[in-house]
């Protein structure tokens, strides 16, 4: 199979890039720096970045409407107006915890929103919850890294992974609420160099994962086949988000985290926004239910 068009869509470098997404209503492509506290808006036609401090570590956003987003920070939820910049806490999660911060997020086709807590340094101390309509219930724990938190189209199966186990379970789902209806299952299990990190799905049932420090993005089907494996510029890919539902076009954050000076000049591209040019059906997270 032919290797992708990839091209570099942003070339500032960021530490931990994190939680891309498209945003259909205003034509942008969002991602975040986790550990400098930033979210990056750019039309993904091109043009100038607008760069947003939050004060504090921020990880994910999911749309409201054409206004409003809810942004995933250390503390809980925020909803942040975008003309103005000025964000309000909506939901805390472990606000009262300041060794963990959030991590992977995904909103499911029932308009929840499923967003992760880790450990800043403590393994096994990470969560996943699930928010809609202003409840919040914890599904998950124990979990050193959560990633890969991302759903079948249909929204009967949801995927998360623990990247400390490099593990990515899949659990029945009800499509209604978004919610677990069973008990999660051996999904893949990575064994090669390089870790699991973010995924998406895209319209027809395949997972697509980044592999950190596997410099790939590599494609699975719904029954944990990996059926393609995309070599990408970086040594540290970390999440990836379809861009169009007309093709499988990628936006994919990279990383420089925890990289000394020698490993990051041999690997220039680090912590550099990509864009993926693939022929295929992606799919666009729908707004979440406030």
């Amino acid at each position: 199979m032919q290797q992708p068009k990839i091209r570099l869509f942003h070339d500032e470098p960021v530490q931990l890039g994190e939680g891309p997404g498209y945003d259909p209503l205003t034509k942008t492509v969002w991602w975040f720096d986790i550990v400098t506290g930033r979210l990056f808006e750019k039309p993904l036609a091109g043009g100038t970045a607008e760069v947003h401090a939050l004060g504090q570590m921020a990880s994910a956003l999911a749309v409201i409407d054409e206004k409003r987003q809810l942004i995933a920070t250390e503390t809980g939820l925020f909803i942040r107006d975008r003309q103005t910049g000025h964000s309000t806490m909506h939901q805390p999660i472990e606000a009262d915890n300041p060794a963990t911060r959030s991590n992977d997020a995904r909103v499911h086709p029932a308009g929840a929103f499923w967003v992760s807590t880790m450990g800043k340094t403590q393994k096994g101390a990470g969560s996943i919850y699930w928010y809609r309509q202003g409840e919040l219930r914890k599904l998950f724990s124990g979990i050193s890294i959560p990633n890969s938190i991302c759903f079948s189209p249909d929204g009967r199966i949801s995927y998360f992974a623990d990247t400390g186990k490099n593990i990515i379970w899949r659990v029945d789902t009800d499509a209604e609420t978004g919610l677990p209806v069973g008990e999660p299952v051996l999904f893949y299990q990575h064994s090669e160099p390089g870790g699991i990190d973010g995924s998406v799905v895209d319209a027809e049932g395949n997972l697509w994962n980044a592999c950190w420090g596997g410099s790939c993005i590599n494609v699975f089907s719904s029954t944990g086949m990996r059926i393609r494996s995309i070599e990408m510029p970086v040594r540290q890919p970390s999440c990836p988000a379809f861009t169009s539902e007309d093709s499988a076009n990628l936006i994919v954050t990279t990383a420089y985290h925890e990289m000394n000076d020698a490993t990051h000049q041999s690997d220039p591209g680090a912590g550099k926004t990509y864009l993926v040019e693939v022929a295929g059906k992606g799919r666009l997270d729908p707004p979440v239910i406030l």
